[in-house]
């Protein structure tokens, strides 16, 4: 029986991961759930698949949760806050899905590869964050990094037709958002509501919002580049509107192997949780002849900014990776809340940039700390202003 954790349980990751395992059956066990504040979901998840252990954000959430599983019979120990993500961590299972949105993964993500777990990723900051460090920490522990994400998962698929040495080229796809035919006037007045309409894919709002800038791609572009251990040379990006080709690997050969399915993050949660088997599954299956047409656009850097940015970060290495990532979580926020506009986010994460001290971090506390310096400095420039010249 494999025993699984599932940081960001009441997410759209995380409910997708217990109905994969509900279908999974037997074989999976859910020992460890940890959430936010989104306590009747929790309650929900709780009384469905009984783990022993759960976390949430604070404490007047564990206060709402508990009067929801009122007449349960059997309570789980309680962690609460981050050091409570960080103890769930350590909570010794075999699959840990890491699906909590942003740089406030990291630390439990660090705590899973740290005692040897296999770790299905899905949150991607961990890797731009800190892949300096955390994929060393893999080797020595044992961890095996699985990515979630479909495009990541679709490159491991596409390399089992290869060697490592064989690839000539990575290639990502990307959606292009709902913005692809956007002229840069148009993006100019972009609104939330328009940045949340995503064409393809069901999101949450801070990872829709990164699909619409491109920002998603670039972040993606830094994980592959550490998960495969492949230079950014190598790493392309292409827009493909269908989202029905979710990545491809170019070979020394010229023969270009892609993995194709339907829009549906099931199967690569499935992919990753059974990871190197094969299960079968319920979920719908893809028809090409519905299909009909598939196309394929390079992506434009100057109307998509943040997709140049995490290039550049990507390349410099040091802090900058985890820079980009913190600055953009802040100027994400600011969109969102209607302090900046569609374009100003890329500007932001740009100047934050510009003013940080390059550097290479030694250990985790580094990342930490460099995270928040990026946080502060964009909370700063968003208050005095000047920035957007």
């Amino acid at each position: 029986m494999i025993s699984v954790t599932i940081l960001g349980s009441t997410g759209v990751i995380g409910t997708n991961t217990l109905e994969v395992l509900e279908h999974l059956g037997e074989s999976y066990v859910v020992r460890a759930l940890a959430a936010g504040k989104n306590a009747s979901r929790l309650a929900e998840q709780i009384r469905r698949f009984r783990p022993q252990y759960v976390s949430v954000q604070d404490e007047s959430t564990l206060r709402e949760l508990k009067e929801q599983l009122v007449g349960i019979d059997a309570w789980p120990e309680f962690f609460v806050g981050d050091d409570g993500l960080e103890q769930i961590s350590q909570v010794p299972t075999d699959v840990v899905v890491s699906a909590i949105v942003g740089a406030k993964g990291l630390a439990p993500t660090w705590r899973a590869v740290e005692r040897g777990a296999t770790v299905a990723l899905a949150n991607k900051e961990t890797l731009v964050a800190a892949g300096d460090l955390v994929m060393p920490l893999a080797a020595k522990t044992g961890a095996h990094i699985v990515p979630v994400d479909s495009e990541h998962s679709a490159l491991l698929q596409s390399l089992h037709s290869g060697k490592p040495e064989e690839v000539s080229r990575y290639i990502l796809t990307a959606s292009g958002g709902p913005f692809r035919e956007w002229s840069y006037e148009q993006l100019t007045r972009a609104t939330v509501e328009e940045a949340l309409r995503h064409p393809t894919w069901s999101m949450g709002q801070k990872i829709t919002v990164d699909s619409a800038t491109l920002m998603n791609k670039g972040l993606e572009v830094i994980e592959a580049h550490h998960l495969f251990q492949a230079p950014y040379s190598k790493i392309d990006v292409v827009v493909h509107p269908q989202s029905v080709v979710h990545s491809l690997v170019e070979f020394v050969d010229g023969s270009v192997v892609a993995q194709l399915a339907t829009h549906d993050m099931r199967l690569p949660i499935q992919y990753a949780l059974t990871y190197p088997n094969r299960r079968q599954s319920p979920w719908p299956r893809l028809d090409l002849l519905s299909v009909a047409t598939l196309t394929f656009e390079a992506p434009d850097f100057n109307r998509f900014p943040s997709l140049r940015l995490a290039y550049e970060a990507g390349k410099a290495g040091g802090y900058a990776p985890c820079v980009l990532n913190a600055a953009n979580e802040i100027a994400v926020a600011a969109f969102l809340s209607g302090r900046i506009s569609f374009l100003q986010m890329a500007k932001l994460v740009e100047s934050v940039l510009e003013r940080h001290i390059p550097g290479t971090p030694s250990e985790l506390n580094d990342i930490v700390e460099m995270d928040n310096w990026a946080r502060r400095s964009a909370l700063a420039m968003l208050e005095k202003g000047g920035w957007n010249c």
